[in-house]
């Protein structure tokens, strides 16, 4: 697998373009408002990531992407959202843009849920849809993709 298909890379692309400008050229301090819904955010991010991943160790598949699933994981937070730990991407990524009052991070927040939807979402429910046929399209049909 190329180091671009992973979507840690992504993120942490944008997080490292997002933290240089903070660091670079400064915004205004967006408020203690700003940094205290930041961690909120970023506490929400690690739940999600956290409980998700608990889904795909219970159910004994694969967290990689690109790689063959064994299980369609309907329960849990995916009961809620197809796409858990990509929505939690998008709130780190969202999070430390107001933790650190970078607006280059709050810009690419947008930047990367389009690249995460086409790059890699679209591919794996493809996938999905491939492995688990009717069981997936049901699925798909009555959870939504992000919230």
């Amino acid at each position: 697998m190329r180091w671009l298909d992973m979507p840690p890379v992504w993120l942490a692309a944008c997080l490292l373009a997002g933290w240089l400008q903070a660091r670079i050229a400064p915004a205004p301090d967006l408020g203690l408002w700003a940094d205290a819904g930041g961690w909120v955010l970023l506490g929400l991010a690690a739940l999600l990531m956290a409980k998700a991943a608990l889904q795909f160790r219970r159910y004994r598949t694969t967290i990689i992407p690109g790689e063959s699933p064994d299980a369609l994981i309907t329960g849990g937070i995916f009961r809620y959202s197809r796409n858990p730990i990509y929505l939690a991407d998008l709130l780190i990524l969202a999070a430390l843009g107001l933790i650190w009052s970078s607006l280059l991070a709050l810009f690419l927040v947008p930047v990367l849920f389009v690249v995460l939807d086409r790059r890699f979402i679209r591919y794996e429910e493809r996938r999905l849809e491939e492995a688990f046929g009717a069981r997936f399209e049901e699925y798909a049909g009555r959870t939504r993709r992000w919230i």
